[in-house]
């Protein structure tokens, strides 16, 4: 979907490296690989799990090839395809021109409802956890949250006192456009009047 987009950008590399291993049991037509790989190459990969389970598919391999190495011959091994490194590793530009983002919260799940909105200017370039941020500093009673570190990077767990739980199956849910973000916060980037939403949502 999307142009070459399978699930999310978080699924793309586990994605990729099963459908490389499982090529020649398709039907009724080979898998075209080329869209999928235009996505991984465009994107800039920080979170170190997403890397590591992409890297592997970027070679050609998958994770089931390390049962089949030989390591006295990895010396003379090179890869092969040659791919350029920054789309996976990233790269930071210089933070430039201000951009405005508009962020809503809103629960109907649990406790009294609530709903709201601010918009905030913050560097172009930021990620949607440095908007956050900025409007926690703004409305800490209405936007404060509070996260968790995970292998995935930064993991939302409570906004406005509202925590998710894995007993309720409820979790903050972002969209942009009504569509859920294909990145967490700590690596989406918003663009100029993007409206952001945190939904408190149920699996």
């Amino acid at each position: 979907k999307r142009n070459g987009m399978i699930g999310n950008i978080y699924s793309m590399g586990l994605a990729l490296q099963a459908l490389e291993v499982t090529k020649d049991f398709y039907a009724p037509r080979p898998w075209d690989c080329a869209q999928a790989f235009s996505v991984v190459y465009t994107h800039d990969y920080q979170q170190p799990m997403a890397i590591a389970q992409v890297l592997p598919a970027l070679v050609g391999r998958s994770y089931l090839d390390v049962a089949g190495l030989d390591c006295a011959a990895t010396n003379n091994m090179s890869p092969s395809r040659q791919l350029p490194l920054s789309p996976v590793l990233g790269t930071h530009g210089i933070l430039r021109d201000s951009i405005q983002v508009h962020y809503s919260i809103k629960n109907t799940l649990q406790g009294s409802p609530f709903s709201d909105s601010i918009s905030v200017k913050v560097p172009s370039g930021s990620t949607l956890l440095q908007v956050m941020e900025v409007a926690a500093e703004e409305k800490p009673q209405t936007f404060s949250f509070e996260t968790e570190l995970t292998s995935w990077g930064v993991y939302v767990t409570s906004i406005h006192g509202l925590a998710a739980s894995t007993e309720d199956r409820t979790y903050w849910q972002f969209l942009s456009a009504g569509n859920a973000l294909d990145e967490g916060v700590g690596t989406y980037k918003p663009h100029d009047e993007e409206h952001i939403q945190a939904v408190f949502s149920t699996y």
